[in-house]
């Protein structure tokens, strides 16, 4: 039996007919193709032409013979004939080498027992493969005919001309079955496990797309099943995908179902064939073959020859093939303009060597399938003129005989030669074997005891022409001298059956019941042949070896019965039920008599054959069975057959498996699942135990059970379902899983993390405020939802807006931020979203209002006032810029040279621009620097540009007298004297006040310091004038000044006023000047006149200055008294002398009588003629509230403030004159706002007024609060300002 071919893979072709088989001669060729379920007969009995053409172009070097492929694809039984004479061309030898002979098949075809399909070429993406060509049909003849075709008519193919005719193939079989078979019962396959929808077979025309669909249920899936697609029988096209060939798979989760697509786009040709589908999953196995069709439409053309044979130059997908399919398709091949010539005349009259140069010349470039086509044209046969007479086709020897090989020759002195297949025959001196003769003309070539060896071809060659010829041996029957003899036996016995023929080293064929007996190296049979005797051996005999076998030779049958039967069995040890535990060892044990009875064992009625977990052994009488590790599997009916013997030995193996959990198949790292809170969660964990073991879900104490609503667990054969339908926040913990079963337990854990928005952090602090920013600081929220906190954003807005606006669009990472271009002044709320890898959380709560308030500028001019041994006073100016803040104080800092320390001077804020540094060392140098403070912080520092000696220079002392001290100083008694006398003077100078030589009054305070001296009496006195005397003293430097003190009263009243003369309408006055003048000098007098009736006192003259004066124009019959004052510079006496003595003015003869009058009453209660008013003020600038009081006895008037009164409080003066009401506050702040009443009250009654105080500009929260002011009242103002803001806003 011939081999089968390799394919370039390594892999056998299905069948191959050799190009090379022997021409000219009836041969007769017989091809098994024997699988599981088919077998293929090919028989070729009569001569055929059939041209064969190579798909793929052979390098012209080695010229290759195309083989005949066909492909067993069904369990059918076809018959086919060859009807015509078809010839097989190889392709000639190029580059002027020599052409190989055509090859003529002689046989009919007959096809038997197979449904066999041409196969079609690999689908090959013309990208993927350049070698890859489209397939042309084979060009007419010369004469207009068709070629002669195979042609099988296939009772159950619809379309066997898609398939026929095809360059590839040589037959072109179709499904079905023969006529003489077709009542015979098919059987239908299984139906399939896993295919729900199987692709189905289809045709399209070329350049059409197609699409397969294979689809299968997931419904007990745990995974996506695979699945492979193929073309023929193992062509697998996954590798083959690209712009002609698509693979698509999709899944329906609504109906569980797994889509399959096989998309074929623009089809060609060579795509017609039969395919596969195969589904695998796990153990289970599914498949389903169909096929398509690929149709062309033919229509008559006018073929241009050498067009046929060009080569494609246009930009189409076939462009630099052969462009056999451009006549098919109806491309327009553009025509060559050279004047038309009959190549093919060319090319037969011309010589091989020259066929490449002829292409050349006219555009011919496939010079190969020119080449084919030129062989099949018709050649005339011209007439021999070397033999006269050739040799005969065929010739037959008896073995052993010898047969003569003559041919007679034209021409006598040509030189002949024989070759025996292809090899020259040389004549030998010692060798008889061939003989030439030479008579006349005829050459006779002999040859002696023929052989089987001698069975070949012949051929003679005289000059240029040859001629051959085939020598069959035919054998002679080989007879049977010595029959075979029946046996009978027992198993296990040796079996000998001897046969002798007459032939020494014949060939004869064993046979057992019709069937031959197989003799290969692993063969129970063993043949042996010594000269004319043969035997058949059977070493170990079996039940199985009882049968007739029958030698088969030449000349005739011999045949015996043999008869094999068991041994008695008897059973010593029997086997054991056993139960193991899953992973130990597993012993089966038995022993039976008689120990040589070799036997088999079985799980389940399947046999089991040893590996490297299984062990058998047999020893002498004792079998036994060995697992080393048992697995699930290894469970089950365990019998063991001793062989040759109908008594079996069973026991059954229980496998338990302790249960276990495995989690390794999450994937998940720690045992963790984390998952999105709002989504479902679904845990498919798989389980295993032998016997299936109970399981329990738990999450601390609480068990999970399977009937759960939202949370439940459900158990399946291998695994163990944990569903969560929407997940939230209190479902993350750890879940425990129990496994129990009669092996033991498992427990496992697995922690279940459901991630989430983040809480929303606390309200953000903010610890510092600039002018235009701001410092914010807050902490994480206390949940993170379960995922790390990614950043934060920050939003502000103004505190009367509600629209927030974003500050950072990159997230911040820290817990800090500095949100900045705010305006000053303006109130601002900051809040904080907390963002993750799920997203971003709610918003904080805003943080406490907050103010942007910028710093003051630095303080200027600042310079050194003094110096001590252990002091320094500097003094500065208010900074240039103070801003919306205001101003709160200084700080006053200092640093020794050599050192980097600032040291803080002040430990409180100072209002003052001089501040004086204390307990400095002597000579020592220092820097200093003030900065201005306020609710913002410290400004920048003002320095010093040099450094400072703490050394005290002596300054002899020098007082500077006021320039109004310079004359005499004059204060009225009761008056409050302070008198400021400046002096300079280093060190500290000495101060001491004298009193015209004489130490100062104890009434006296003085207050001395640095640089003055004060001087001060709350209430002077009339001792308290004279000559003061200052003395400064530093050291021995002395300075002396005077200040003469004059203390003035009122003055006295005159002395002895008296009446001189009374004449007329006159009367002269004289008196003399007071007793005290009240320490100054009188500057007049007052006089006055009183009619004696009315005792009313009306003033005559005023400031005169003489002590004597004569009042005139006074009422005749009038009495009058006199009465003076005295005058000087503080003012009037307090009383007047009168005069003692009336003076009567009278006319003679006429009396005056005086009328009588009642004295009126004035006395009235307090009322307000001018009420107070509201009044604004600035906050800084001094305010003064006014209004009218009438009232008899003078009224007490108190003033009060939100109903408390105003008593001896600095901040406030309080005037009345003539009636006027005044209230002064100094310098008012915010806090001074509120409303002030006026109260007046005598005897008689009281009143009072009302008005309301509002001070603009005021201070500040944090003002009020370093203040001291109570958190009441700051509620309160602050409340205040806002309702007068929104009045004014009302108003405007």
């Amino acid at each position: 039996m011939p081999e089968p071919t390799k394919k370039d893979n390594g892999q056998p072709e299905e069948n191959s007919v050799p190009a090379d088989a022997p021409t000219e001669n009836s041969v007769e060729m017989t091809r098994t193709a024997a699988t599981k379920d088919t077998e293929a007969i090919v028989t070729i009995t009569e001569p055929e032409p059939v041209v064969s053409e190579a798909t793929v172009p052979i390098p012209t070097e080695v010229p290759q013979q195309q083989p005949i492929v066909i492909e067993v694809t069904e369990i059918e039984t076809i018959v086919g004939e060859v009807t015509e004479p078809q010839l097989i061309v190889t392709e000639p030898v190029e580059n002027g080498q020599k052409e190989s002979e055509p090859i003529v098949a002689n046989n009919p075809v007959e096809v038997s027992g197979v449904n066999e399909k041409t196969s079609t070429p690999q689908l090959i993406d013309k990208d993927d493969d350049v070698t890859a060509s489209t397939p042309s049909p084979p060009p007419l003849a010369e004469d207009g005919n068709v070629p002669k075709k195979l042609s099988i008519d296939l009772p159950n193919d619809s379309d066997p001309k898609s398939t026929s005719g095809r360059k590839d193939s040589v037959w072109s079989l179709g499904d079905g079955q023969p006529p003489e078979d077709m009542d015979k019962q098919v059987d239908s396959p299984p139906l399939s496990t896993l295919l729900i929808e199987k692709p189905q077979g289809g045709s399209i025309t070329v350049g059409g797309d197609i699409t397969f669909i294979a689809k299968v249920e997931a419904k007990d899936l745990l995974r996506k099943p695979t699945v492979k697609w193929f073309k023929g029988k193992w062509m697998d096209l996954a590798s083959k995908t690209g712009k002609h060939l698509q693979l698509k798979e999709s899944f329906d989760r609504l109906t569980k179902v797994h889509t399959f697509e096989m998309h074929i786009i623009k089809a060609k040709e060579n795509y017609a064939g039969n395919y596969r589908c195969e589904v695998n999953y796990k153990d289970k196995f599914d498949s389903c073959s169909f096929d398509l069709e690929v149709k062309e439409i033919p229509e008559s053309q006018n073929i241009d020859i050498r067009s046929a044979f060009k080569r494609s130059s246009e930009g189409q997908e076939d462009a630099g093939e052969l462009d056999f399919s451009g006549l098919l398709k109806h491309r327009e091949v553009k025509q060559d303009e050279t004047p038309e010539v009959d190549v093919w005349e060319i090319l037969k009259n011309a010589r091989p060597d020259q066929y490449e140069k002829i292409a050349f010349e006219y555009g011919i470039t496939d010079l190969r399938g020119l080449l084919k086509r030129l062989k099949k044209t018709k050649k005339v046969e011209k007439k021999s003129e070397a033999f006269a007479k050739r040799l005969e086709p065929a010739y037959q020897a008896d073995k052993g005989g010898k047969i003569r090989l003559v041919v007679d020759l034209a021409d006598p002195t040509v030189e002949l030669k024989w070759y025996k297949n292809g090899q020259e025959i040389r004549p030998t001196p010692n060798n008889r074997k061939y003989i030439f003769e030479h008579k006349g003309t005829q050459r006779i070539m002999v040859i002696n005891n023929c052989q089987m060896n001698d069975d070949a071809a012949y051929s003679v060659v005289a000059g240029d022409e040859k001629c051959t010829t085939e020598l069959f041996v035919k054998e002679l029957p080989v007879n049977i001298l010595k029959e075979l003899e029946p046996v009978k036996t027992t198993v296990n016995e040796r079996i000998e059956l001897e046969c002798e023929v007459s032939e020494e080293g014949a060939k004869v064929k064993w046979m057992k019941n019709g069937v031959e007996v197989p003799t290969g190296v692993r063969s129970r049979y063993r043949v042996k042949s010594e000269g004319t005797k043969h035997w058949l051996i059977i070493d170990d005999a079996s039940r199985d070896d009882t049968g007739t076998y029958s030698l088969m030779a030449t000349g005739g049958t011999s045949q015996a019965h043999v008869q094999v039967d068991l041994k008695p069995l008897k059973i010593l040890h029997d086997l054991q039920d056993m139960t193991v535990l899953l992973g130990q060892p597993l012993n089966l044990n038995c022993e039976i008599y008689p120990g040589n009875v070799p036997g088999r064992w079985f799980r389940n009625g399947q046999l089991i054959q040893p590996n490297e977990r299984i062990n058998i052994l047999h020893k002498a009488k004792y079998h036994s069975l060995g697992v080393e590790s048992s697995s699930i599997h290894d469970a089950g009916d365990y019998t063991f057959v001793p062989e040759g013997y109908s008594q079996t030995l069973s026991a059954k193996v229980h496998i338990i498996d302790p249960p276990r959990v495995h989690l390794e198949a999450l994937n998940v790292q720690d045992n963790t699942v984390t998952i999105v809170a709002g989504n479902k969660l679904r845990l498919e964990i798989p389980i295993s135990g032998e016997p299936a073991p109970r399981v329990v879900w738990m999450k601390g104490e609480r068990v999970i059970l399977d009937t759960g609503n939202r949370v439940r667990a459900e158990t399946f054969t291998d695994n163990t379902c944990l569903t969560i339908d929407i997940t939230e926040r209190e479902d993350t913990g750890n879940y425990k899983i129990v496994l129990q079963n009669e092996a033991g337990e498992d427990i496992a854990s697995i922690k279940v993390k459901v991630v989430d928005i983040p809480d929303p952090p606390e309200a953000p602090l903010v610890p510092d405020v600039g002018g235009d920013w701001c410092t914010m600081t807050w902490d994480p929220p206390r949940y993170d939802g379960g995922s790390p906190i990614l950043g934060y954003f920050i939003e502000r807005k103004k505190k009367q807006s509600s629209r927030w606006m974003r500050l950072n669009f990159d997230l911040c990472k820290e817990t800090t931020f500095e949100p900045k271009k705010m305006i000053e002044g303006v109130p601002y709320e900051v809040r904080i979203f907390a963002v993750n890898a799920i997203g971003v959380s709610k918003p904080s709560e805003p943080s406490k209002p907050f103010i942007p308030l910028a710093v003051t500028s630095e303080p200027t001019m600042l310079v050194v006032d003094d110096v001590t041994d252990t002091t320094v006073t500097m003094k500065w100016r208010p900074p240039d810029a103070i801003g919306a803040a205001g101003l709160d104080g200084y700080t006053v800092e200092y640093c020794i040279e050599g050192t980097d320390e600032w040291i803080l001077a002040n430990k409180e804020l100072t209002e003052k621009l001089r501040y004086t540094i204390t307990g400095l060392p002597v000579e020592a140098k220092i820097q200093v620097r003030v900065k201005a403070i306020n609710a913002a912080g410290a400004s920048s520092p003002r320095t010093t540009q040099h450094s400072i000696l703490v050394k005290e220079v002596i300054e002899p002392p020098k007082i500077r007298i006021p320039r109004h001290l310079k004359q005499t100083h004059v204060k009225k008694v009761g008056e409050v004297v302070n008198l400021v006398l400046p002096f300079v003077g280093k060190p500290r100078p000495k101060v001491t006040w004298l009193k015209e030589g004489e130490p100062i009054d104890q009434s006296i305070n003085i207050r001395n310091s640095d640089c003055d001296s004060i001087m001060f009496i709350r209430k002077a006195e009339r001792k308290h004038s004279g000559k003061y005397e200052l003395t400064v003293q530093v050291e021995k430097h002395v300075d002396t000044a005077t200040l003469d003190i004059q203390i003035v009263d009122l003055p006295g009243p005159p002395q002895a006023v008296k009446i001189e003369e009374v004449w007329g309408n006159n009367v002269a006055l004289d008196w003399s000047p007071p007793k005290d003048n009240g320490n100054a000098a009188i500057t007049g007098y007052t006089i006055q006149k009183a009619d004696k009736k009315t005792m009313e006192w009306y003033t005559c003259m005023e400031h005169y200055h003489r002590t004597c004066i004569t009042i005139t124009d006074l009422v005749v019959g009038n009495e009058y008294f006199f009465r003076i004052y005295s005058e000087n510079m503080v003012g009037s006496s307090e009383s007047a002398t009168a005069t003692k003595d009336s003076a009567l003015i009278v006319k003679e003869g006429l009396l005056l009588k005086n009328p009588e009058y009642s004295n009126r009453d004035f006395t009235e209660a307090p009322s307000f003629t001018q009420h107070l008013i509201n009044t604004f003020a600035i906050a800084g600038y001094n305010a003064t509230l006014n209004c009218s009081v009438r009232a008899n006895p003078r009224p007490k008037v108190v003033w009060m403030k939100n109903k408390i009164p105003i008593i001896d409080d600095p901040r406030y003066r309080m005037f009345s004159n003539q009636g006027v009401c005044t209230l002064e506050i100094r310098k008012p702040s915010p806090f001074d706002g509120g409303v002030y009443t006026c109260k007046a009250a005598n005897d008689l009654g009281e009143a009072q007024v009302d008005c309301k105080l509002e001070v603009k500009g005021g201070f500040t929260f944090y003002e009020l609060m370093k203040r001291g002011v109570p958190l009441h009242l700051i509620d309160k103002y602050m409340k205040e300002s806002k309702t007068s803001e929104s009045e004014k806003k009302g108003s405007e």
